[in-house]
């Protein structure tokens, strides 16, 4: 995130919590440690922390609960390595042999 974002951000936050500090000083302050993350992420984190606390977000409340994105990120790696595998398991897959259903409903006798 940019400088510029920040600002933005900041400015978002006076919109909805009108004491809210949007100081330079407060802009390089966040900046400081925004400068990492995402801004597209940084509003959804802000919108929803406005939509269920009167009170404004912390630094550490913009950039949303660690864990759970680190989680998140572990999943998302986990369900692409899954989709790979089921994708390298449909180039191999064959239909069965020929009368094999037939066979199977032969046992299981006439539905």
């Amino acid at each position: 995130m940019h400088r510029g974002e920040v600002a933005k951000l900041l400015m978002l936050l006076v919109e909805n919590y009108p004491n809210f500090d949007a100081s330079e000083k407060n802009v390089d302050r966040h900046f400081k440690y925004l400068h990492d993350f995402p801004y597209e992420r940084a509003v959804q984190n802000v919108d929803e922390h406005i939509r269920t606390s009167k009170y404004p977000p912390n630094i550490a409340e913009i950039r949303g609960s660690v864990g759970e994105q680190i989680e998140r990120d572990r999943m998302k790696a986990a369900t692409a390595e899954y989709f790979a595998e089921r994708e390298e398991a449909a180039k191999h897959a064959c239909p069965p042999p020929k009368g094999w259903k037939e066979a199977i409903y032969a046992k299981l006798g006439k539905f």
